[in-house]
């Protein structure tokens, strides 16, 4: 995969951050949000908007090239706090070929701008057949099936709690019937099939998809503590006997968006009124 656009992939995070600062006037945006497939509604209940810019008008941002994303990044205030969030609409999936340094720019760009939680959403096939189309579901692990990795080096970054069992527990003071599950990327673009949904799940998985995983492994490099949440937007491949589709996912995204748009706007205000909780810093080197 290349990576020749982000020769120096922090220091491209900060000049993003820097045109951020001018646009929005904001210093530092507490919460980053990076909202996948259903989710996109989530920003219009935060609070009023800061500012929101253009994908192409932030340094190492590109136009999502996925339907169902919106390519922006948005400043907002969260209503009944003195938080920011900043809203990252411009995903670029790994499947994209622009490199594993544009999939982590995002995360990357938040924290240079002051972030010290992420968001981390997205649509996925679910493998147990009680979470149905619509269902909002934890991320407590991931498995990592696209054989690469955001960092470079001798960069030996503990995983451990990288999705924050704090933040897992704010979450179900929301809403207790929220479930979790270990998430499994792949590469994509493609759909899994029968057989390696099988063995998803032979490995521990509960959830497959094409994002979040690298994002997430960036965030915490960057010091973010990580809070993952999927949408079941259909069963996985052998699980149901129906086809998949993107235009699957997208309606349910949309048939659930109200639903689970509310439910993440309440957690991340339930998440700012505790005040921060930053996890250990990493250290970026070291002997393995």
């Amino acid at each position: 995969m290349t990576t020749h656009t982000f020769p120096d992939p922090e220091r491209t995070a900060a000049e993003a951050a820097a045109v951020i600062r001018e646009a929005t006037g904001i210093d530092a945006h507490r919460f980053a949000l990076v909202l996948g497939s259903g989710w996109g509604q989530a920003a219009e209940l935060l609070g009023p908007v800061n500012a929101e810019l253009p994908a192409t008008e932030v340094p190492g941002f590109q136009p999502s090239g996925v339907p169902g994303h919106k390519g922006t990044v948005k400043s907002i205030r969260i209503e009944g706090t003195d938080d920011h969030a900043l809203v990252i609409g411009a995903r670029t999936h790994y499947y994209e070929g622009r490199g594993v340094r544009a999939v982590a720019h995002g995360v990357r760009t938040a924290a240079a701008a002051g972030a010290s939680i992420a968001v981390l959403t997205n649509g996925c096939g679910g493998l147990r057949r009680e979470w149905r189309p619509g269902t909002p579901v934890l991320i407590s692990d991931h498995i990592n099936l696209t054989a690469d990795s955001p960092l470079e080096g001798p960069t030996f970054v503990d995983l451990t709690d990288l999705y924050s069992s704090r933040l897992r527990t704010l979450a179900r003071a929301v809403d207790p019937s929220l479930d979790e599950g270990v998430y499994v990327q792949f590469r994509g673009p493609h759909y899994e099939t029968p057989a390696e949904v099988r063995m998803a799940g032979v490995l521990g998985g509960d959830l497959v998809g094409m994002s979040t995983a690298l994002e997430a492994i960036a965030a915490r490099h960057a010091g973010l503590e990580v809070l993952g949440i999927s949408l079941v937007t259909n069963l996985a491949a052998g699980v149901s006997d129906e086809p998949l589709s993107h235009e699957e996912v997208i309606e349910a995204g949309r048939a659930a968006g109200p639903r689970i748009s509310t439910l993440l706007a309440d957690v991340v205000r339930r998440i700012a009124a505790q005040g921060p909780a930053q996890p250990e810093p990493q250290t970026p080197g070291g002997e393995q």
